[in-house]
């Protein structure tokens, strides 16, 4: 599992609450069924994080090295599409020879499927599914391997409902709001190409604080002094993938060769498209922190921490925690200071002029 070895996948919530030892009793109550239960609907409950199906869930299970450390699995039957659509058609066939058809309507095709599906479907195996979690009662954070959104609203609402626990997601909206009391909704779109107004482009603030942290990178230097973890380096690498909301082609990724200094990223850059995806590092010392940032929606992919020095499952997975730890205080820290600035009517129109020019000034490899 992600937290206890190899990259990462994963979004950060703000904890409504701590949890309580009454907590951890609602858990075992919304323990996951046994999967003899299992019949065509969807069953859903907690684990402990020792294995994808364990059903004790205890003061003892459900915590790891001090940190509340669960998983909602999911389970459900399913017939391949491959084997259906066989199936489908050696039935269809077979009723057409019998009743001397040269086709079947939607119906009849419909009722065949249905027919087909109930019969395999009791002996499909389960397909099982796991949102890690991980709970840090020092900073009042969740780290969930919820990345799309399907996960994101099965882990709230589970949570919710399990514990009265509300998760409410660390997006560029919520983090600016707890941070620092802006609400990015009342910032007005901005344009970092000279060849367009600011009320030609859209964009969100995610996107915007990308580019900034892209810019910052190559025109500032690219270092941080961040309080309690000292001083990082960060730049932003290829792949990219730029975007513009409208008529086109909006969304263009590059990854061949070196496509920070591409041709194609310049235009896109010209055109108004702003950076919506792309490979982070921070650096600190020896240590490096690598990852896919996904702009949007602050989901954070095969985040790669720097290497232990313990080998033990309870020191391993603490270490673990702690370099997380400081990769969000880093972050964190990085787009707070983001938007202090964007807020900065009169900062932000000198930033905003400055990664303009260097938009334009940008070298492109032949």
């Amino acid at each position: 599992m992600g937290f206890e070895k190899g990259s990462l996948s994963f979004r950060m919530f703000f904890a409504q609450r701590d949890f309580e030892e009454s907590d951890i009793e609602k858990f075992a109550e919304a323990a996951f069924p046994p999967l003899n239960s299992l019949a065509e609907e969807e069953i859903h409950g907690w684990v402990a994080g020792r294995h994808i199906l364990d059903r004790t869930i205890n003061e003892e299970t459900a915590y790891l090295g001090g940190y509340l450390r669960l998983t909602l699995t999911q389970a459900k039957k399913a017939v391949p599409a491959s084997l259906l659509a066989a199936e489908c058609a050696v039935e269809e066939m077979a009723v057409m020879e019998a009743e001397d058809k040269q086709y079947l309507n939607q119906q009849a095709r419909s009722e065949i499927k249905k027919s087909i599906k109930e019969r395999l479907l009791p002996d499909m195996p389960p397909q099982l599914k796991g949102m890690d979690f991980v709970f840090d009662e020092r900073s009042h954070m969740i780290y969930c391997t919820a990345t799309s959104e399907k996960q994101l609203d099965a882990f709230v609402l589970s949570l919710m409902q399990t514990t009265g626990v509300i998760a409410q997601v660390a997006d560029p909206d919520n983090l600016a709001s707890k941070a620092n009391g802006v609400d990015v909704q009342n910032w007005g779109p901005a344009s970092f190409s000279d060849e367009l107004e600011d009320g030609m482009v859209d964009g969100t603030a995610g996107r915007e604080f990308l580019m900034w942290l892209w810019y910052c990178s190559e025109k500032r230097g690219g270092l941080a002094n961040i309080p309690d973890v000292g001083e990082i380096a960060y730049m932003v690498e290829g792949p990219l993938t730029f975007v513009m909301e409208g008529k086109g082609a909006h969304i263009i990724t590059l990854t061949k060769g070196e496509p920070m200094l591409s041709p194609e990223a310049k235009t896109a850059l010209v055109s108004g498209k702003k950076l919506k995806k792309a490979k982070v590092q921070f650096v600190r010392g020896e240590e490096a922190w690598s990852f896919t940032f996904d702009a949007d929606d602050f989901v954070f992919r095969s985040l790669k921490l720097p290497q232990t020095e313990t080998f033990d499952r309870v020191g391993k997975f603490q270490e673990r925690m702690v370099l997380l730890e400081t990769f969000r205080q880093s972050f964190f820290h990085l787009y707070g200071e983001f938007v202090k600035e964007r807020d900065d009517s009169k900062q932000w129109k000198e930033t905003k002029a400055n990664m303009r020019k260097w938009v334009a000034e940008r070298p492109t490899s032949a």
